[in-house]
């Protein structure tokens, strides 16, 4: 069963082939690089990145969770490939934390507009054992 068949859950191991098995579904997906997060300024600058936002985005967790929910800035069916975001997890325990509370609270609110948010973690050094 492939990640995209089912309801979005929490932070999930993204696939093999992340970007072909989304577009089979029909997923928007956006790709948001953790490799170079060093603080907020670094990770919200990832997230404009990622999600190919104007520079009026705000960069902070306000307006990012309004960026995350917006139904008309994001497709119904999205998803975030989130890029050696275990590492980053490990590198950035606090930062991660707020971050994981905003993208999970977008996920919960975006399911009662009827809409679905993936996030999906992706790492470099793939372990299967490791998530």
């Amino acid at each position: 069963m492939q990640v995209f068949d089912q309801a979005p859950e929490g932070i999930q191991k993204a696939p093999h082939e992340p970007r072909m098995l989304a577009a089979g579904y029909q997923v928007a997906l956006r790709e948001v690089d953790f490799s170079d997060v060093h603080d907020k300024d670094s990770l919200m600058l990832a997230m404009l990145r990622g999600l190919a936002l104007t520079d009026n985005f705000g960069r902070n967790w306000d307006a990012l969770y309004d960026v995350l929910t917006d139904p008309d800035a994001r497709p119904d069916r999205l998803g975030l490939l989130l890029c050696d975001f275990k590492n980053f997890r490990h590198r950035h325990p606090h930062l991660s934390g707020d971050l994981e509370r905003v993208m999970l609270d977008a996920q919960r609110d975006v399911t009662t507009q009827g809409r679905q948010l993936w996030l999906l973690s992706e790492e470099l050094d793939s372990d299967p054992n490791s998530w």
